[in-house]
């Protein structure tokens, strides 16, 4: 009985252990490209699926963690993720190996440029969808002193696991939904308002939201045991946040891609 025990608690820490180092997990940037080709103008989209033809924008989203255990594309590792202390953008205070702010800054106006082989397109288009669903996950844009919130550790409704997990997937899988339930849920809230806000926002702006959310995503029971008080307070956030990833991918993919 120990043994067994013993295996069930290993295999926990090390599922807890793999899912914790990315991003949205694979609901979150699934349902994030679904809304995005929702909104996207025809000609874009069909431009955008003709690069990555025969995957779609959605399942593309997922790439850019896919190949991290490809060590050709070591030199991306940093580029999930920035820090900020109160919303702004200071480069001195980035991983030297580059972020996510300045990824997606370099990658989109290489992509507008164009003259890029299909091949090299159509990598850089899955990391740029990619970066931009992941900054608006809160954890994403840290302070710089707890990686994001992988270093918090807490217990999910009786599993260990930490912040950053539990704001990736740990929530959203909660649900018990599939990708496009959740998606077509949350696309029932879209109207042309919400759409210009999103889409007024600078790449600052965004920074600025993921920072708001700080003192509540951190609101954390003494004992750090997470369950439904704390899903009731948050996810709604989550929620927000998926929606705002969607409303401005599908902006930069028209702007790149008009």
């Amino acid at each position: 009985m120990k043994r067994i025990y013993s295996l069930s608690l290993a295999l926990t820490l090390a599922f807890t252990l793999t899912t914790q180092a990315f991003a949205w997990g694979q609901l979150g940037h699934y349902l994030i490209g679904l809304m995005a080709e929702k909104q996207l103008k025809k000609s874009t989209l069909k431009k955008v699926e003709g690069l990555l033809y025969p995957v779609s924008l959605s399942k593309s989203g997922t790439w850019m963690d896919d190949i991290r255990s490809d060590k050709s594309y070591d030199y991306a590792t940093t580029w999930h993720y920035l820090n900020s202390k109160n919303g702004e953008y200071d480069p001195s205070t980035q991983e030297k190996t580059g972020d996510a702010y300045e990824a997606i800054k370099r990658i989109k106006a290489e992509l507008k440029k164009g003259g890029l082989d299909p091949k090299t397109e159509a990598e850089k288009l899955k990391m740029l969808i990619h970066m931009i669903e992941d900054i608006h996950q809160p954890l994403h844009v840290g302070t710089g002193t707890d990686k994001g919130g992988n270093d918090v550790r807490i217990e999910f409704f009786g599993q260990p696991t930490n912040l950053h997990a539990l704001w990736d997937s740990g929530m959203i899988d909660r649900q018990g939904m599939s990708y496009t339930e959740l998606g077509e849920e949350l696309y029932r809230r879209m109207t042309p308002q919400l759409q210009a806000t999103y889409r007024a926002g600078t790449m600052e702006d965004w920074l600025k939201e993921a920072v708001s959310y700080r003192p509540q995503v951190y609101n954390l029971p003494e004992n750090k045991k997470i369950s439904y008080p704390y899903m009731y307070q948050n996810f709604s956030i989550a929620e927000e946040r998926l929606i705002a990833a969607s409303v401005r991918l599908a902006q930069v993919l028209e702007e790149i891609y008009p």
